[in-house]
């Protein structure tokens, strides 16, 4: 059974850290488009952070705008691990994150959109207080 298990999220101030986990079971990182979503309360799912695993290692990180120079996306690829530390958090940062997967490497035109992921964590709840 496929499964992306989301761990990491809570409470913080802004301006503070978290680190969240996506650990993969059922199937193989390698060759897979990893990426973080998340949504707010009333909002729709956007994309986050996107990675890509091959050969056992991380390439390609790539960031939504809002997120660049705050959060990093990393893998442990031959672990089945990919996580985003999140640094000088902001109030707009608070949602519901989750890890998402999909075989292939795609453009990035395409990776932001949640249609192409065949595989979805449970998500973990993040907030930031001001």
């Amino acid at each position: 059974e496929v499964q992306l298990v989301e761990s990491g999220g809570g409470l913080v101030q802004a301006g503070g850290s978290l680190s969240l986990s996506c650990a993969g079971s059922g199937f193989f990182f390698d060759a897979y488009t990893i990426a973080w979503f998340r949504q707010a309360p009333g909002k729709e799912r956007e994309g986050v952070s996107f990675i890509m695993c091959s050969s056992g290692r991380d390439r390609d990180a790539t960031y939504v705008d809002s997120v660049k120079g705050r959060f990093t996306i990393s893998g442990d690829c031959a672990k089945n691990m990919v996580y985003l530390r999140m640094n000088m958090l902001k109030p707009e940062d608070t949602a519901v994150y989750y890890c998402a997967a999909q075989q292939g490497v795609w453009p990035v035109s395409e990776i932001v959109y949640e249609g192409l992921y065949d595989y979805w964590g449970q998500g973990t709840q993040v907030t930031v207080s001001s």
